[in-house]
């Protein structure tokens, strides 16, 4: 194995943008103590659809974190993207001054676009005519728009990338962005960010059978339960700082996390009882990856559906995978409470996996009480428990399967 490819990939830096809230520290505290974020749908346009329930992101003005001239180019998913960048980069003290601009890459993952963007020039379009359409129609629609805004912001030339691979892409990405850690990045800011709540956007979601059309939001997203009646979507997301472990000791940052192994299949679309296969053989990869024996797993975050069969699937997948040892490992899905953000929604995962790594707290899936599937799954208050090795699971409903280790940093923040 060359020295490059034998580089360790660590987290640094963590950036959330989440319905439950803005910021990590917000976040972390909604999410360990099972606060749930569901509720009516209140975007302007959006009160007359058959989804009633989503996760939305309030108390966030992104004129206070992003500059005019980039705020006309781009739609709500990319100011999501940008700011939880900025934090990100703030968290891991990631100063640029000094470093080679091509130092520092930038990937995400996007399963939707800018669709309120969009929706708004074709209104101009149809409405007014193509003189009324503005030029940046062309760019801010587009799923790559978050990695290239980011890129030009912050002037971070290096291997630069984008994902429309289903849901699994949120961990996909990161898979991507440690590969060009390895091969020579010294950085690279990656996640995803969702922004799926404008009318457009809406109704093309309302083609997928696995949305749920609960009118409670108690009721909405109840995974491995015996109400599971589909998922309640979400907005924002995360992004992150991964580094080469050496560079980042070099600088002075504290590695919080490092990314071991990673592993993706794929068993077509809405095929939730061969997913419960793919799964198997991605945390299989994953571990073997991660040179890691299924025993040492210390917590699950879970896909967590919504619908019958996938969740069923997946409890499967856990035990088969794990083995013996899986009736011991607690399995959680935070989600729950904040909506299922598409792309977004494992890199939360990903960043509560960190922070429960560090706080020694799995914590609970909101809302969810009665629990019919042979799994440990975290319910009402967190639980304490050492965490050193987590496994983080997405599927896509377009068939799209993944899972990602995670090993605790050496250090412990205060």
């Amino acid at each position: 194995m060359s020295q490059r490819n034998s580089r360790r990939v660590v987290v640094t830096g963590i950036g959330v943008i989440a319905p439950n809230g803005v910021g990590n520290r917000a976040f972390w505290k909604a999410t360990k103590e099972g606060v749930s974020a569901l509720d009516t749908i209140s975007h302007d346009g959006c009160r007359n659809y058959p989804l009633r329930i989503a996760g939305e992101v309030r108390g966030f003005d992104p004129a206070d974190a992003i500059e005019g001239q980039y705020l006309v180019q781009t739609d709500r998913f990319t100011h999501f993207a940008m700011a939880a960048a900025d934090l990100a980069k703030d968290d891991a003290r990631l100063d640029t001054t000094g470093l080679s601009p091509y130092a520092v890459g930038v990937a995400t993952a996007s399963g939707s676009g800018g669709g309120e963007f969009g929706q708004g020039e074709l209104q101009q379009l149809w409405g007014r005519g193509p003189k009324f359409v503005g030029p940046y129609q062309s760019i801010a629609w587009f799923y790559a728009a978050s990695t290239g805004q980011i890129s030009i912001r912050g002037q971070h030339k290096g291997p630069c990338g984008v994902l429309a691979n289903d849901e699994a892409g949120g961990l996909d990405a990161i898979a991507h962005a440690c590969r060009n850690t390895r091969h020579g990045a010294d950085a690279v800011i990656v996640g995803s960010t969702e922004a799926p709540l404008a009318p457009y956007s809406i109704v093309c979601q309302l083609g997928y059978p696995e949305l749920s059309r609960a009118d409670v939001p108690e009721r909405a997203y109840l995974p491995f339960t015996a109400d599971a009646c589909g998922f309640a979507p979400g907005e924002g997301g995360a992004m992150l700082v991964v580094e080469d472990e050496e560079a980042a000791r070099r600088r002075g940052a504290t590695p919080r996390a490092e990314v071991r192994g990673h592993a993706a299949t794929f068993t077509g679309a809405s095929a939730w009882e061969r997913s419960r296969e793919g799964l198997v053989h991605a945390i299989r990869g994953a571990l073997d990856q991660a040179r890691c024996a299924p025993e040492e797993v210390d917590v699950v975050f879970a896909d967590a559906l919504g619908v019958p069969a996938a969740d069923r699937a997946e409890a499967l997948a856990i035990n088969e995978a794990l083995g013996r040892r899986a009736a011991e490992v607690p399995v959680t899905a935070p989600k729950t409470g904040f909506g299922r953000a598409y792309c977004g929604a494992p890199v939360l995962d990903v960043a509560t996996a960190v922070l429960a790594m560090e706080h020694g707290l799995v914590p609970p899936t909101p809302n969810v009480v009665d629990v019919i599937h042979d799994i440990d799954l975290v319910t009402g208050l967190a639980r304490p428990t050492e965490v050193r090795t987590a496994l983080v699971l997405s599927r896509g409903l377009m068939g799209c399967n993944a899972a990602l280790v995670l090993r605790r940093g050496a250090d412990k923040p205060a």
